[in-house]
C-alpha cells in the first residue's frame, strides 16, 4: 500500500502524485493513462476527483487527451516552474559539484590552440589523439596498459552508455543491472528495447552475490551495466575478489560487461586504486562529469578496438563526433587530475561530515549510511513516504529526487538520495526545507493509503 492523498482536495494530491511520476520519468511519455472510470475503480475514489485530477494535469501540459487513445503522459514543452518563494528554488536531484577553479583558465588555454585544429573538418566521431593519447596513458598508469584505439572519446557518460546499449543490444535482450542503479542508465537499456534482470544492492550489506550468480548463469543476459566502485547512489564498492570472480563468471557466460567509472576515482575512505574491473575483460566507461565539471561534455569508454570501431559507425546515425573545444580542454586537465581528484575529495570528505551531522541532529528515525565513495547518501526514512516528502518539498521550492527514481521495478519508496556535493549554504538550505516537509508527511497530514501509482497507471 502507498500514500498519496495528503491535506487538501484529493485531486490535487493524485495530479501531483502523477505528475512526479512522470517528471521523474517512472512513467515514461507517451504512456496510456487508465481510463477515468478504471482508474476510479481502482483507488476507490470518485470518477469526479479522477476527472479534475487528469484536468490539472492537462493544463500543465503533463498528460494531452486525444481521441480514441485516452490521456497520454508526455513532457510539457514549457519549462516545470517551481512554486514562488522568498529564497531562490535549489534543486539536489543532480549528485554534482561546482567547476573546478582551474576551469576558466583551461578553457582559456585551449581557446589559444583552436587555430591550431581549424584545417580539419571539425567532425570528429572518434576523438582527437592526444585526448585518446591522454586517456590511454591515464589507464595505464593506473596499471591497466592501454593503446590509443581501444579510446573512443564521447559526449559524456550518458552518450557513452546509450551508444553501447543501442551496439550490444537488440530488442527483447536481456540486460542485468543493479538495484537501485543510475536512472538514465535504465532508460537507455529502455530504449535499445532491452529487458532488465535486477540484482539487490543493500545500502548495508552491498552486492547480493548468490543472486547476482544465478542472473549471470541462468538469466542468459546479453550485458550487465555495473557499477562496483563508489555505486551511485549508496556509495558503496564491491571488494576485489568479489568482482574479479563476477567478470570471470560473466566472460564464461558471454556476457559483455559494462563498468561505469563515473564515480570510481571519488573514493573518500582509503586510496584510489585502478579498479579491479579493469582487468577483466570489461567495457570501461569514464567521464569527466563528476570530477571537473558537469558542463564540460567529455566522456569516453575503454574497449577493445574492434568494439570501438564498431561503437564509432553505429555513432554516426546519431551524432558526428564530440566538440574539439571541450575535448582540448580535457587534453589540457588530463596531467592535473591526480591534484583535481585531491582537491574533490576534499570537498565531498567535509560535504559527507557535514550532510552525515545535520540528518543525525535534524532527522534521528532516518538511518543513513556513511558513504564509502561518490556523492551521494541514500537514505532509509523508515517508512515509504519518499514521493509524498519530495512532493511536499518540491512546493517549497526545493527539487530532490525520490527512490524510486533509481529503482529498475519501481521499488524503494523507503528511500531517499541526497547528495553531499554541495555547499554547506545550499545543503543546510535543503535540509530546513526537508525538515518542515517531513513533518508536514509524518505528522498526520497524510490521510488515506491507497495502491502504488505507478502499478496502477
Amino acid at each position: 500500500m502507498q500514500d498519496w492523498r495528503a491535506a487538501g482536495p484529493a485531486y490535487r494530491a493524485l495530479a501531483d502524485r502523477i505528475r512526479l511520476l512522470v517528471i521523474d520519468g517512472r512513467i515514461a511519455p507517451g504512456t496510456r493513462l487508465p481510463a477515468e472510470r478504471e482508474l476510479a475503480a481502482e483507488l476507490g475514489v470518485s470518477r469526479t476527483t479522477i476527472a479534475a485530477a487528469y484536468a490539472a494535469l492537462r493544463d500543465d501540459e503533463i498528460i494531452e487527451s486525444v481521441r480514441g487513445s485516452g490521456s497520454i503522459a508526455r513532457l510539457p514543452r514549457r519549462p516545470i516552474l517551481l512554486p514562488e518563494t522568498e529564497a531562490q528554488p535549489l534543486d539536489l536531484s543532480k549528485a554534482a559539484m561546482p567547476a573546478i577553479p582551474q576551469l576558466a583558465s583551461a578553457y582559456l588555454a585551449a581557446a589559444e590552440r583552436v587555430p591550431t585544429v581549424l584545417g580539419d573538418s571539425g567532425f570528429d566521431p572518434v576523438g582527437i589523439p592526444e585526448l585518446r593519447l591522454a586517456i590511454a596513458e591515464r589507464y595505464t598508469t593506473r596499471g591497466l596498459p592501454t593503446t590509443p584505439d581501444q579510446i573512443l572519446v564521447t559526449i559524456g557518460a550518458q552518450h557513452a552508455i546509450s551508444l553501447l546499449s543501442r551496439t550490444l543490444l537488440r530488442r527483447g535482450d536481456r540486460v542485468l543491472m543493479e538495484n537501485p542503479t543510475y536512472p538514465h542508465a535504465i532508460d537507455a537499456v529502455a530504449a535499445a528495447g532491452a529487458r532488465t534482470v535486477a540484482v539487490p544492492v543493500d545500502s548495508d550489506e552491498g552486492w547480493d552475490l548468490g543472486i547476482l550468480e544465478q542472473a549471470i548463469t541462468r538469466g542468459s543476459p546479453t550485458m550487465a551495466y555495473l557499477m562496483p566502485h563508489n555505486h551511485n547512489p549508496t556509495g558503496l564498492t564491491m571488494g576485489d575478489d568479489d568482482l574479479a570472480e563476477t567478470l570471470a563468471l560473466a566472460a564464461a557466460n558471454g556476457v559483455t560487461v559494462v563498468v561505469d567509472e563515473t564515480m570510481a576515482e571519488l573514493t573518500l575512505d582509503g586510496p584510489n586504486h585502478l579498479p579491479a574491473a579493469a582487468f577483466g575483460p570489461a567495457v570501461l566507461v569514464g567521464s569527466v562529469g563528476k570530477t571537473v565539471w558537469g558542463g564540460v561534455r567529455i566522456g569516453w569508454v575503454r574497449a577493445e578496438s574492434s568494439l570501438v570501431r564498431s561503437l564509432v559507425r553505429a555513432r554516426l546515425a546519431g551524432d558526428l563526433g564530440t566538440p574539439i573545444l571541450e575535448q582540448l580542454v580535457v587534453s589540457g586537465l588530463m596531467p592535473r587530475m591526480d591534484e583535481i581528484l585531491d582537491e574533490r575529495i576534499a570537498w565531498l570528505r567535509a560535504g559527507r561530515a557535514h550532510l552525515a551531522a545535520e540528518l543525525d541532529r535534524r532527522f534521528p528515525e532516518w538511518h543513513a549510511p556513511l558513504a564509502r565513495g561518490g556523492l551521494t547518501t541514500w537514505i532509509n526514512l523508515g517508512s515509504p513516504r519518499s514521493s509524498q516528502l519530495v512532493m511536499a518539498a518540491r512546493a517549497r521550492g526545493l527539487v530532490v529526487t525520490a527512490g524510486p527514481r533509481f529503482a529498475v521495478d519501481g521499488a524503494f519508496e523507503r528511500f531517499l538520495r541526497l547528495p553531499f556535493s554541495y555547499t554547506a549554504e545550499d545543503t543546510d538550505r535543503a535540509l530546513d526545507v526537508l525538515e518542515l516537509a517531513w513533518h508536514g508527511v509524518a505528522e498526520g497530514r497524510v490521510a488515506v493509503q491507497e495502491d502504488e501509482l505507478t502499478a496502477v497507471v
